[in-house]
């Protein structure tokens, strides 16, 4: 049974990655005012939303896997506050605050229309945070963390991460507000 849990953990973990990667990439293209990968604005929202909440799911999985296998020996305060943990203190600890960081955003994305646009935009903007931290924790804290599958993830996600942040900061980005403003 240890051995399933440890899989698990480490299983979701990755995969959370992919999919918060997945889901910056999204976040980003969805903020521009033309077709990201040749589909309509509203399908980009709808599979960066669905991509959210799956990669919230196995992030509580993977959490909960880690929680229960006795070789982790997290307790429950160790998945809500960070740098507290016995194993890598600094790595499990930002993944924590990274972990703490996605709750925040998806309860403010779904309590969206009674907190207003300008404090959901607020919190929003921690996804810039939230990932890199995410990345650090699976390459510092995971047993995974030296192998050349891994490290191939992990380049792959930070060059998609990179690449729209370079694309959301460039002077050819436009936000879809500006697009339809100037439509008017």
């Amino acid at each position: 049974m240890t051995d399933a849990l440890w899989y698990l953990a480490r299983g979701t973990g990755t995969v959370t990655l992919v999919l918060l990667t997945v889901v910056v990439a999204l976040g980003i293209g969805s903020r521009s005012g033309r077709p990201v990968f040749g589909l309509p604005r509203f399908a980009v929202a709808t599979v960066h939303r669905h991509a959210s909440l799956l990669a919230l799911v196995l992030l509580l999985v993977h959490m909960v896997t880690l929680l229960l296998d006795p070789y982790a020996q997290l307790r429950v305060v160790d998945l809500v506050v960070p740098f507290g943990t016995a194993y890598r203190p600094l790595w499990v600890g930002l993944g924590t605050l990274a972990a703490d960081l996605v709750v925040a955003i998806v309860v403010t994305s779904l309590l969206r229309h009674r907190l207003g646009r300008t404090a959901w935009r607020a919190v929003h903007w921690f996804a810039y945070l939230c990932w890199p931290l995410g990345l650090l924790h699976a390459l510092g804290s995971g047993t995974d963390s030296v192998t050349p599958w891994l490290r191939g993830i992990a380049v792959a996600c930070g060059l998609v991460a990179v690449a729209a942040v370079a694309w959301r900061a460039s002077t050819g980005f436009t936000e879809y507000a500006r697009v339809r403003e100037g439509a008017r």
